[in-house]
């Protein structure tokens, strides 16, 4: 079952913005409504 469904640029900024400010996964991926796998992966791979 594989969801291969992409993130706008948008949805990526703010959610790398909401990290910088100290955010938990957790929280940005319920601010967000992102599954926290997906916002785990997005900042391991801006890091």
């Amino acid at each position: 079952m594989g969801r291969s469904q992409e993130l706008s640029e948008f949805k990526r900024g703010t959610l790398i913005g909401c990290h910088r400010c100290n955010k938990s996964i957790c929280e940005i991926s319920l601010l967000l409504n992102i599954p926290q796998s997906t916002v785990s992966g997005i900042i391991r791979k801006w890091k």
